[in-house]
């Protein structure tokens, strides 16, 4: 499909947006079970196939800078089709790897290439929802947060019935299909929407050309995003959400598992129970953003934080059963989602010639401060569950008080105005 066909029917591009970056998710997710498998096979032990993991966020990372301002600068179905073909590519390549280097260095460039696919997401979605790009970006988060879901399972039941590397097969038939999707379906330029709910494509080649200026540079891209005062403080909250969540991530093994005792079976429920947890919070937000708009959203969610945040740091000091802990963890991991979106829209709605560019600043502060989760919850360690929940806390609390200080700034600006 090219851009001159039939519009596309946004109940047709959510689905398509949200396959694309489910890929990462997948590729992260996926290969979980077979980690003993595969260090048996290249020889080596546990932690290094681990470290497969944390290389391939920091390759993610590291994609991010190069195309986020690419991606605003070259056509985005383009760049979606380099990132699928170059991730079905280095999939492929990992079946060949003879070593534990090679696999975690194919790791790294499979993420990179990736990055090129998901970075062009944030930026769609604003353009086809305008205002409401808390309300696109919900539906997306949403629909693919069935990915870590059920990416465990399917790569337990590959791994079972042949290998460790039937499942990189699969992700790369996933990929393919993604792919060929995306060349029919996904629109190529700037459009917008019509009552019906159809995109439309925007300018027209009969029309006339005038002059426009200069396009910023790739560094100048970054000026523009990182100078920007009135994002500054949603940036910052963006970024200490995500190690909120990171926190969760990288403690609840141990929190449910080795502080509290369940067993494998019922991790499982207890996971899938907060991925419940955030599909919900992100379909109320999809109901309540439009008439609600993105900032009220995101206090409703900072409230339930604060509340839920407080209790879970209360329980654990008090070393009250596992149910008071799972009490408060939903309704946390929840309201996290629900900051996250409505923060990132917010961020997204400051910048429309740089959407690709404030997309990778957030994914590369969003994973440079996940990635320190790890170390600042090794630091503390005493063997309970108050540092996570800690961390938990003072990262809300961050966030609260940037949003105290974005209020108070936005007052004085309004008074000197008036």
């Amino acid at each position: 499909m090219t851009q001159s066909q039939a519009p596309v029917s946004l109940k047709l591009l959510l689905p398509l947006l949200a396959s694309i970056m489910a890929v990462s998710p997948f590729a992260i997710d996926l290969y979980l079970p077979a980690m003993p498998e595969i260090a048996l096979y290249l020889s080596t032990e546990m932690p290094a196939v681990q470290n497969s993991l944390s290389i391939y966020l920091v390759g993610y990372a590291a994609g991010l800078l190069m195309f986020g301002p690419m991606a605003d600068k070259y056509p985005r179905r383009y760049l979606v089709l380099f990132g699928l073909i170059g991730f079905c590519i280095f999939t492929v390549a990992l079946l060949l790897a003879q070593n534990i280097e090679q696999f975690i260095a194919i790791r790294f460039l499979q993420a990179m290439v990736s990055s090129a696919a998901a970075v062009v997401v944030p930026g769609t979605i604003r353009e086809y929802y305008g205002k409401n790009t808390a309300k696109g970006l919900s539906y997306v988060s949403m629909i693919m947060m069935l990915a870590p879901m059920i990416a465990p399972s399917i790569g337990s039941f590959f791994l079972f019935i042949h290998s460790w590397q039937a499942i990189f097969v699969a992700l790369t038939a996933y990929a393919l299909v993604v792919l060929i999707l995306v060349a029919f379906y996904l629109p190529n330029a700037k459009a917008g929407a019509n009552a019906n709910g159809k995109l439309e494509q925007q300018g027209n080649e009969d029309s006339a050309v005038t002059e426009s200026p200069k396009p910023p540079t790739f560094l100048k891209r970054y000026k523009i995003v990182l100078s920007h005062t009135g994002a500054r403080m949603d940036l910052i909250s963006s970024m200490m959400v995500s190690l909120a969540f990171f926190a969760y991530i990288t403690a609840v093994p141990f929190i449910y598992m080795t502080v509290f005792g369940v067993n494998e079976y019922w991790f499982s429920i207890l996971f899938a129970l907060t991925v419940m947890a955030l599909m919900i919070a992100h379909f109320t937000n999809s109901r309540m953003v439009v008439r609600k708009g993105s900032r009220q959203m995101q206090r409703y969610g900072l409230t339930v934080a604060v509340i839920s945040s407080v209790g879970l740091v209360a329980v654990n000091l008090m070393s009250l059963p596992l149910a008071f802990t799972i009490a408060f963890v939903l309704p946390l991991m929840g309201s996290i989602s629900m900051i996250a979106v409505n923060t990132d829209a917010m961020v997204l709605q400051e910048f429309a010639e740089q959407s690709g560019t404030a997309t990778a600043v957030i994914g590369v502060l969003r994973f440079g401060i996940g990635g320190l989760a790890g170390p600042i919850l090794a630091i503390f360690y005493d063997g309970t569950a108050i540092p996570f929940s800690l961390l938990m806390a003072s990262s809300i609390m961050v966030v609260l008080v940037c949003q105290i200080m974005r209020y108070n700034t936005q007052e004085r600006v309004l008074n000197k105005e008036l």
